[in-house]
């Protein structure tokens, strides 16, 4: 920052040869004067953090004149922007010099000699303090994609679907088409109706995208990534989130296997815009840089939402070789130095591990991953120990889900969720026995010890409540009270079940998760988010599971518990290939992730 000031003030005229972050838009900022652009880059320190000496390589300088110059001084006469990135949300763009010339420095006054270069950028720029979405150049990226309007009266009331849960303050929202039928003939039409449709949910609540603090793109198939960004960036963009973007994780899932869309959407909401976010456009040696219009995490009360963190070596930006093991460190070591950009740690701070797994990791490698998870947590926490901090660490849930593909065709990616407060001395539960919570028994299920075995949570008493319920093959005869019978299918594959036996099934999940959320002094009010891995091995749409849990919520509310039931489910049924505890074992056949948090 002196330096700053000092390049300011001891006549140092630099301007702008390379924009590449958050708020600065080549068309616009390029051949700007630092001293013209000071005001502004405090600007966006406010907004988004960045630096504004560009030390993050949010911009570079081509210095035009300085006390150092005692005879002349540069005029750059001629000049081409190149555009390396047409980002909408943080586009890089360069200076490339045609024409220049030295001048003596006796024929004119410096400020009037350098009017020329902002003369000559002025016509495209406008008012620097005008924050711009989408730079000029951006229609020659996008331009390949053509995609028509879509009418929403073509689109059938019983095809477009959505749950919202039911908190006020913070709440999440999806949206999926259900049995497309093959009528869409790409991905960009069905993720172009969910986006409008959320798009027109967040208005009726008086919302825009601004408030969304994270979002979930899952995609049927991931080599439409850049097609479904394209989408993206039509609807999210800088211009409409002045206070950053949503963090987001992108996943490929099985969504045509269960009767869905080519696309499914889910936004967590807050009412306010009391948000920070990180933003890592240029490349650096700290963490990635995004690869697509996302904040790498975003903080609102307390909750530190991380964006999906790949196995990405922070320079060169490319996936680091020596197998899924060696990814999910370098995707811990990332999700790392973003979290303590926050003042936190995942060792310490993290509530939920969500690690998606790629099927292309090979069976004998895949109880490596949750042994590199775990000796990694426990290398971190000693380190910290012996730096002195002596913060008490929460006892993380971790959920393994076994998905097609993720960008870039990772091995895996890491999605914390950190409990971001600095003083965590506050009481905490982790472990709590469920036998001595008084409820009314539902639907005939009786309080039995094998419950707990079903169980991971997080609970800070009086804050947040985190739950993953797990539905293994070998619990599955105690809960329907009859064995399955038949044969067991390959490793790779679940026991079939009927109906009958599924919807018993969805409610003891039902059932022990009101056990636990009430134990630990929560309600189903203070849910957030509520989620059900649905593996496709199961043979079941998700309209019939759905309908399942949805008959399960709305009998608990009829025996007296506070469960808002209504057009809207309260929960989003995700569909994967396979989910678990382990890494080695993604083989639940439900699984149940809640968190709630009071308000």
């Amino acid at each position: 920052m002196l330096f700053f000031a000092q390049q300011i003030t001891n006549e140092i005229t630099a301007i702008t040869v390379k924009v590449a972050a958050m708020g600065l838009d080549p068309a616009k900022h390029l051949g700007k004067e630092i001293a013209f652009l000071k005001p502004y880059l405090h600007k966006l320190k406010e907004l988004y953090g960045i630096n504004v000496c560009g030390e993050g390589g949010e911009y570079e300088t081509l210095t035009l004149d300085c006390p150092l110059f005692v005879n002349c001084r540069i005029v750059l006469d001629e000049f081409k922007v190149v555009m390396h990135s047409s980002n909408s949300i943080a586009p890089v763009g360069i200076i490339h010099p045609l024409v220049f010339h030295l001048e003596n420095k006796e024929k004119g006054a410096l400020v009037n000699d350098n009017d020329k270069t902002n003369d000559s950028c002025q016509e495209k720029t406008g008012s620097v303090f005008e924050v711009e979405g989408d730079c000029t150049n951006r229609s020659e990226t996008t331009s390949n994609l053509t995609v028509e309007s879509t009418d929403f009266a073509e689109v059938k009331n019983d095809r477009l679907c959505v749950s919202k849960t039911q908190k006020d303050n913070v709440f999440s929202i999806s949206c999926w088409l259900q049995d497309s039928d093959n009528t869409s003939t790409a991905l960009h039409e069905d993720l172009e109706i969910v986006l409008k449709h959320i798009e027109l949910q967040l208005v009726r609540y008086g919302f825009g995208w601004e408030h969304v603090l994270y979002i979930h793109l899952y995609i049927a198939d991931m080599n439409e990534f850049t097609t479904a960004n394209e989408m993206y960036v039509r609807f999210i963009t800088q211009e409409k989130c002045p206070f950053g973007v949503p963090s987001r994780s992108t996943i490929e899932v099985p969504l045509l296997q269960v009767g869905l869309g080519r696309a499914c959407i889910e936004v967590l909401v807050s009412n306010d815009g009391s948000k920070n976010v990180l933003h890592v456009q240029s490349i650096s040696s700290w963490a990635p840089s995004c690869i697509g219009p996302y904040s790498q995490a975003t903080l609102h009360n307390e909750m530190l939402y991380m964006a999906g963190q790949l196995g990405l070596d922070p320079p060169t930006m490319t996936l680091c070789s020596g197998g899924p093991a060696a990814e999910l460190e370098q995707a811990l070591e990332n999700s790392e130095a973003v979290a303590k950009c926050f003042d936190c740690s995942i060792c310490s701070s993290t509530v939920l591990f969500t690690v998606y797994c790629s099927k292309q990791i090979p069976l004998s490698d895949r109880h490596m991953v949750k042994e590199k998870q775990e000796s990694f947590i426990k290398k971190m926490r000693i380190l910290e120990l012996e730096e002195g901090n002596t913060r008490k660490a929460l006892d993380p849930i971790y959920v393994y889900v076994l998905v097609p593909d993720l960008p870039k065709r990772a091995f895996v990616e890491v999605k914390p969720l950190l409990f971001a407060l600095k003083d965590m001395s506050i009481k905490k539960t982790t472990v709590c026995n469920l036998s001595s919570a008084i409820l009314p028994n539902c639907w005939g299920f009786q309080q039995a010890p094998w419950h707990d075995s079903c169980i991971q949570k997080c609970i800070v008493s009086g804050k947040i409540c985190a739950v993953l319920l797990s539905i293994r093959n070998d619990i599955v005869a105690k809960i329907c009270l009859e064995s399955l019978g038949g044969d067991d299918n390959d490793g790779d594959q679940h026991h079939s079940l009927n109906k009958v036996q599924m919807e018993r099934i969805s409610r003891f999940c039902i059932y022990l998760l009101d056990k636990v959320v009430a134990e630990g002094d929560f309600s189903w009010e203070d849910t957030v988010t509520l989620r059900f891995y649905l593996p496709t091995s199961l043979g079941m749409t998700v309209e019939t599971v759905s309908n399942m849990f949805t008959s399960a919520l709305k009998d608990l509310s009829e025996m007296g518990r506070k469960v808002q039931t209504g057009a809207e489910p309260m929960f989003n049924i995700v569909p994967v290939l396979g989910a678990g505890r382990s890494a080695g074992s993604m083989d639940d056949l439900i699984t149940c992730e809640l968190f709630a948090q009071k308000s």
